[in-house]
C-alpha cells in the first residue's frame, strides 16, 4: 500500500455489540479501522455522532471527504432499498431507523445499507472466495444463521428488500424453538454457533453416562470453540454434534442448491474454524440429498477473508457496486 489510490469506501459493520468501520480501498485493502460500542447507544443520533468523530481523522489521513466515494452498511434487518433498519430483535434502536439518511447528512456523501450477511456476499464477490463468480451463496455461521444470496452476478433482495433469510427456513418440521423468534425447526436453531450448543446440553442430558469434558464446564460455559476443543480430544459426543450439525446443514444446504443453481456455497463465520471435522458431514448430506443433476457440480468452501476484516470489506463492496 504505497501508492495512494484516487478514491476510497467507508465499510461499516453494526453489530449488535460493537460496530466496526474503516476506510478501504477499491483491491480491498483495509487503510485505517477501529471500533465502537453499539451498546453505548439507546439513539441512532449519538451512534451516528461518534462514528463521524472516530472517522474524521481516518478521512482527513487519506486527503478529506473528497476522496470518499460513499458509505457502505450492514447492519442486521438492514433494508436497501429504504436504508432503514427495521425492527432488528438485537439492537437498543427499535422501530424502523432511517439510519441510511442519517448518516448521509452528517457525512455529506452516499450512504448505502443492506443486511449484514448480503454484506459479507458482497464481499466475497469482490474480495473474497467468489471472486469472479456470477452465482454463488454465502452462509454465515455465527450466534446466528445469516445468508446472501447471488444470482447472475447480482444480490437477491426481493421486493421488499428482505429476501434471503435462510437461517429461518424449517429444517425439521415441529422441531426446536427458536430462542428469538418463537418459530420451530429452523435452521438457525440447530446449526448456528448457539444451536450446537443446545444440541451438545440436549446429549449430554440424552446420555447422562457418556463421558465428556463438557461436564466439568458449567451450562454457560459450553460453547462451540469447547465442543470443537473436546471432540479434537476425541470425545465421541462432540463429534456427534458435528456429525448431527452437518447432516442438518447438508439438508439445507441441498435444498438451497435446487434453488438458484449455485457454482459455489462460502461457508463463513466462527463456526467454520471447525474446518473438515464440519465440512464432511455437510458435503455427504448435501449430495444426498441433491437430484443427479446437481451432484457433484457445488463447490463447498470457506471464505478466505479474515473475519476480523470481513465485515468491513464488505460493507465498503457496497459503495463499488
Amino acid at each position: 500500500m504505497t501508492e495512494q489510490p484516487s478514491s476510497f469506501a467507508i465499510g461499516v459493520d453494526i453489530g449488535g455489540t460493537n460496530t466496526k468501520f474503516g476506510i478501504v480501498d477499491k483491491r480491498g485493502n483495509i487503510w485505517y479501522q477501529d471500533r465502537m460500542r453499539t451498546t453505548d447507544h439507546e439513539q441512532v443520533g449519538t451512534f451516528v455522532e461518534e462514528l463521524h468523530e472516530k472517522l474524521q481523522p481516518m478521512i482527513e489521513k487519506i486527503g478529506g471527504i473528497d476522496k470518499i466515494k460513499g458509505i457502505g452498511m450492514g447492519a442486521p434487518n438492514g433494508n436497501y432499498y429504504k436504508g432503514t433498519i427495521e425492527y432488528a430483535p438485537n439492537l437498543k434502536w427499535k422501530g424502523i431507523v432511517p439510519i441510511a439518511a442519517i448518516v448521509h447528512e452528517k457525512f455529506g456523501i452516499p450512504a448505502i445499507l443492506t443486511n449484514d450477511a448480503n454484506a459479507a456476499a458482497q464481499g466475497e464477490m469482490m474480495y473474497g472466495a467468489a471472486k469472479g463468480m456470477k452465482d454463488f451463496i454465502v452462509i454465515t455461521l455465527g450466534t446466528g444463521v445469516g445468508s446472501g444470496i447471488i444470482v447472475n452476478g447480482q444480490l437477491v433482495y426481493g421486493h421488499d428488500g428482505f429476501a434471503g433469510e435462510l437461517g429461518h427456513v424449517t429444517v425439521i418440521p415441529d422441531g426446536r424453538e427458536h430462542w428469538g423468534t418463537g418459530m420451530k425447526g429452523s435452521l438457525e436453531a440447530y446449526c448456528s454457533a448457539t444451536g450446537m450448543r443446545l444440541t451438545a446440553l440436549e446429549l449430554m442430558e440424552k446420555y447422562p453416562d457418556a463421558d465428556t469434558p463438557l461436564r466439568k464446564l458449567k451450562a454457560e460455559e459450553i460453547d462451540s470453540k469447547a465442543i470443537y476443543d473436546a471432540a479434537m480430544q476425541g470425545c465421541g459426543l462432540c463429534k456427534e454434534v458435528f456429525e448431527y450439525t452437518g447432516n442438518i446443514l447438508g439438508l439445507a444446504l441441498a435444498n438451497f442448491v435446487m434453488f438458484s443453481s449455485p457454482e459455489a456455497i462460502v461457508l463463513f463465520g466462527g463456526v467454520t474454524a471447525a474446518g473438515e471435522m464440519l465440512i464432511k458431514p455437510t458435503r455427504l448430506a448435501m449430495e444426498a440429498n441433491v437430484l443427479p443433476i446437481f451432484r457433484n457440480k457445488v463447490k463447498l468452501i470457506f471464505s478466505d477473508l479474515k473475519e476480523a476484516d470481513a465485515a468491513i470489506l464488505g460493507a465498503s463492496a457496497l459503495v463499488w457496486e
